[in-house]
């Protein structure tokens, strides 16, 4: 059973940092592109990083870059987004997705989201 489960979020103010995690199981982690997405409410759900699993390079929305850091650690088939410098902005529901190829990203797997409330 494919599985992939986020944690880390919470409620922080303005200017501070979270580390989110995303655990995969059940498939074969390292032939997969990682992404992590935000859905802030009212809005639709957006690409904020993508991940090259196999090199570690990673690519950012225009909105995050300098802020945002996706990290792996393939011994463990866990990905991480850094978020620092947190904005109300930021604020939202984020989700960890796999899917087969980095240039034409299609998610096949979900994970179930971590909150992050980011407070003025």
């Amino acid at each position: 059973q494919v599985q992939l489960v986020e944690s880390g979020g919470g409620s922080v103010q303005a200017g501070g940092s979270l580390r989110l995690s995303c655990l995969g199981s059940g498939y074969r982690y390292g032939r997969y592109c990682m992404a992590w997405f935000l859905q802030a409410p009212g809005k639709e759900r957006e690409e904020v990083a993508r991940m090259y699993i196999i090199t570690g390079d990673a690519t950012y929305a225009d909105s995050v870059k300098g802020r945002f850091t996706a990290i792996r650690d393939n011994a463990k088939n866990m990905v991480y987004l850094q978020i620092n410098n947190l904005t109300p902005e930021d604020t939202g529901m984020y989700y960890c997705a796999a899917a087969s190829s980095c240039i034409d990203f299609r998610p096949v797997y979900w994970g179930q989201g971590t909150q992050v409330n980011v407070s003025s």
